[in-house]
């Protein structure tokens, strides 16, 4: 008899690799589909560390490395945060896990109990909400509209907390709006935080470097806080280092050490050949990121301008990651032949019809009037996809 386990019947399938199978799939059948659902930078790991990689093959770290990951790499994220972020942590707090997906999930499990509530501003990632309720505990959705550039208030987030309340998760910058916090922002936020002890702030970091507005700013920077904030990034947006599946949390030592004794009942450490690769990249500062920064920039400016002229289309100003989230509402009610939109989804689908672009319906990210581009692509390919959008959604009636 096929009967999967209710915890998994509960669980949404990603709809941003979903909809990358569907281009994938289109694609093998001899369509030209240009993929803008999936955050994946289109640039090649540098070359530096690809060779970091080859020699810790040669030096024969191919034997099982440590549970929370080599010290040597652990020291290197140690040095990482001071040097970037002004935060101080020791190596016993630093879990090196296979991606910074992993490293949010070991951290709900590590925290969370049944009938626990996660405040989780909307938009959001699309994974937050079937994480919070893996680990068996319940999302409390704080929306955000384009109006406020889709940030959560101090005065939103008191108003979500309840004696329920065990963590707060967000991104800054994000996905899926390109948004970051500003210092006062954050410390707003903070002081809020700050009444309510028995309250865990996850802070998801991992597009820290791809910010175009200045120094990237973390709620882990407010002493009052400090001991309560777990900071998660990886090597996968900012190094161009998706595949090699390393990310980290930056955490108080007691959920530092849950989580280790978690990893070592499920994974165990990661990939040996990436942490040296990843050690290599994190040593070697952030001048190739910044490199990469200034492309996707260039892309966002380019992006925004042809956007302009798609009547119908409301976009903020994204200030980080790689991501932009008009708002699609305008569409909804009409038509194409026998095609109704209804909803962001169907126009998702709509456009990967007609248009043959994929993109990801905002219902997966708690906003289902918007639309989520990755413009982690060539300017090239992301122009004649915006030129085929246009030509689409010009026909809808």
């Amino acid at each position: 008899m096929e009967k999967i386990s209710d915890r998994l019947n509960k669980m949404p399938v990603s709809a941003t690799l979903a909809m990358a199978q569907k281009s994938r799939d289109l694609q093998a059948q001899g369509v030209d589909v240009i993929n803008l659902s999936i955050g994946e930078p289109d640039f090649d790991t540098p070359q530096h560390i690809k060779d970091a990689a080859k020699k810790a093959i040669d030096d024969n770290f191919t034997h099982y490395p440590p549970v929370p990951g080599y010290d040597s790499l652990r020291k290197a994220i140690v040095e990482k945060f001071k040097r970037e972020n002004n935060l101080e942590f020791k190596t016993e707090q630093i879990v090196v896990s296979t991606g910074a997906k992993h490293s949010i999930i070991n951290v709900f499990l590590a925290i969370l109990n049944p009938g626990d509530e996660v405040i989780v501003p909307a938009p959001y990632w699309v994974s937050y909400p079937a994480m919070v309720g893996l680990a068996e505990a319940e999302p409390v959705y704080v929306k955000c509209t384009i109006d406020s550039d889709f940030k959560m208030t101090a005065a939103q987030l008191e108003a979500a907390i309840t004696p329920k309340t065990r963590a707060l998760i967000f991104s800054s910058p994000s996905n899926p709006t390109g948004n970051l916090y500003s210092r006062e922002e954050l410390k707003s936020l903070a002081k809020v935080i700050e009444k309510h002890p028995n309250i865990i702030v996850v802070s998801d970091e991992i597009y820290e470097h791809i910010n175009f507005v200045g120094k990237h700013e973390s709620i882990a920077q407010f002493p009052e806080i400090k001991d309560r904030v777990v900071v998660v990034n990886g090597v996968s947006k900012g190094y161009a280092m998706t595949g090699w599946r390393i990310g980290f949390i930056g955490a108080p030592a007691w959920i530092a050490k849950a989580v280790t004794k978690l990893q070592g009942q499920f994974t165990s450490g990661a990939c040996t050949i990436a942490q040296k690769a990843s050690e290599a990249a994190l040593n070697a500062g952030v001048e190739e990121v910044h490199k990469m920064t200034a492309i996707f920039k260039k892309r966002k400016d380019a992006v925004l301008e042809f956007m302009k002229d798609i009547p119908g289309l409301k976009t903020n100003i994204p200030e980080g990651a790689f991501y932009v989230f008009p708002e699609v509402s305008y569409f909804f009610g009409k038509k194409y032949e026998d095609t109704i939109i209804n909803t962001s989804n169907d126009l998702a689908l709509y456009l990967l019809d007609k248009a043959h672009v994929a993109t990801v319906a905002g219902d997966a990210f708690g906003s289902p009037e918007c639309l989520r581009l990755s413009y982690a692509t060539s300017e090239e390919l992301m122009l004649e996809a915006l030129k085929r959008i246009k030509k689409a959604l010009s026909e809808l009636k």
